[in-house]
């Protein structure tokens, strides 16, 4: 499908929104369990021991210099250096661990540094890392190598540092430049600081420069938003994320430094939604789906052009859907028809390794009904659309009998307008487009109790 189709129905979003997971992963990771264990997790990886199939690593890296009120991330709040080389140290022993049972030198096509904050690590730590996956593994020259950062800590000489490591991509949180919603989530940014670390990624070869903001935070206007959205557009990023603040202080702590009272009401944060979009797709960026939006020429827009597009834990990719190796406190990983959760706490990481034992927490074997909604889901969130012929074929169902419950649901959403139902394809339209989440929760199993959805952030 043309991916600048989109169409903002203010009332239909006001009306349908409701909570509901993100599906970076299906079944979501709130269902994974402990009788997912690492005998289980070291079981999947040895069979993919012959597979030629390349790899994607994801390393989690939750140190933070400072608190931003609003994040909902596993982090470590601390300006000790130390804890960093330390748990290097850690990260390396775990990556050891892992090619050891995947067998040494396995070709690796993706690599990303998240958090927290990557560059939390100092020049040495990240050269120290990136020695150990050289020594594990292989990167292909033209792969996808992404790092998370922050531009209040990180100098010119780091960018240099990080493209000489053979990083290609960088993800730079904005979130907002007026100067009270940085106050009121404790998160001072320049925009000049951003500006720099832009120019040094150009100036080092960076293939993609991507952004990200938020919409919902305390203190924030439509006017303000606006001035915040020129000066991105002008900074010309590759690729722009629009998440939406979900405000659910009961779960997170940090959050329950911000006042309520300082958030825009619902109508405002509509507005500034609709404004985001409309700017963006004026400005020429595609809407890819969920929260994203690249320019025309970018990977991920051609991707999705080419049917190639997919979704996994950091978001859309344009790589196939590799086997994730996660490494880290708190990393999600996926391995054949499992997914796997490292420990979420330092002492639990480390304790497990210092046994010589590889760090998972729980996790879960997929079933064919698992594997069967996640490829539906996958195909609505990357491409709008899902042919039901290829998955009689593929999966051997009948699709309106197997999903007979979900289509009558699905009706419903098709008299809204969101969609299109024929007994050969099921097709989004463009206001459907924006409710994305809504379609992919009805082939959910998880979601059949209102209860459920009490757990998830506002789809919008």
């Amino acid at each position: 499908m043309d991916g600048n189709q989109l169409v903002v129905d203010l009332e239909l979003i006001r009306r349908l929104d409701k909570n509901g997971p993100r599906y970076t992963s299906y079944p979501t990771a709130d269902r994974f369990n402990d009788a997912f264990t690492e005998l289980s997790y070291s079981g999947w990886l040895a069979k993919c021991q012959d597979v030629a199939q390349p790899l994607s690593l994801y390393f989690h890296i939750p140190f933070c210099n400072t608190l931003c009120f609003y994040c909902a991330c596993n982090k470590v709040i601390t300006k000790d250096r130390s804890l960093s080389a330390e748990y290097v140290r850690y990260l390396c022993k775990e990556m050891a661990m892992q090619a050891q049972i995947l067998g040494k030198g396995r070709v690796v096509e993706q690599l990303h540094l998240g958090g927290g904050t990557p560059t939390f690590l100092s020049d040495e730590q990240i050269q120290q890392l990136m020695a150990a996956v050289r020594l594990h593994f292989t990167l292909v020259e033209e792969g996808e190598y992404s790092i998370e950062i922050d531009p209040r800590k990180v100098s010119d000489e780091t960018i240099a540092l990080l493209a000489r490591e053979g990083f290609n991509r960088i993800s730079i949180g904005v979130q907002d430049f007026d100067d009270q919603v940085q106050q009121a989530v404790n998160r001072i940014q320049s925009e000049e600081e951003t500006l720099r670390i832009i120019h040094a990624a150009r100036l080092n070869g960076f293939k993609s420069v991507s952004i990200d903001l938020i919409y919902g935070l305390p203190k924030q206007t439509l006017q303000g938003f606006d001035t915040t959205l020129d000066k991105v557009i002008e900074a010309k990023p590759d690729r722009l994320s629009i998440y939406n603040y979900a405000h659910m202080p009961t779960l997170f702590k940090p959050q329950r430094r911000i006042h309520e009272e300082d958030l825009p009401a619902p109508q405002t944060k509509l507005d500034i939604l609709s404004l985001a979009v409309n700017k963006l797709t004026n400005a020429g960026y595609v809407y890819i789906g969920m929260d994203h939006f690249a320019k025309p020429e970018d990977e991920l827009a051609i991707a999705q052009r080419q049917g190639r597009l997919h979704r996994n834990f950091q978001g859309y990719s344009t790589h196939s859907d590799c086997d994730l190796v996660a490494l880290g406190v708190s990393a999600i990983g996926k391995i054949g028809s499992t997914y796997s959760q490292n420990y979420r706490e330092l002492e639990g990481y480390y304790a497990a390794l210092d046994k010589d034992v590889l760090p998972i927490m729980r996790g879960m074997e997929l079933n064919a009904d698992d594997l069967l909604r996640r490829s539906i889901i996958q195909a609505l969130m990357c491409h709008f659309e899902l042919s039901i012929a290829s998955f009689n074929q593929e999966f051997n169902i009948d699709f309106a009998q197997y999903f007979s419950v979900e289509i009558k649901e699905l009706q419903e959403y098709q008299s809204e307008g969101l969609l299109q139902i024929s007994s050969q394809q099921l097709q989004v339209t463009p206001k459907g487009r924006m409710l994305i989440r809504n379609i992919c929760m009805v082939f959910d199993k998880y979601l059949r109790t209102r209860t459920e959805h009490a757990r998830y952030s506002k789809v919008i």
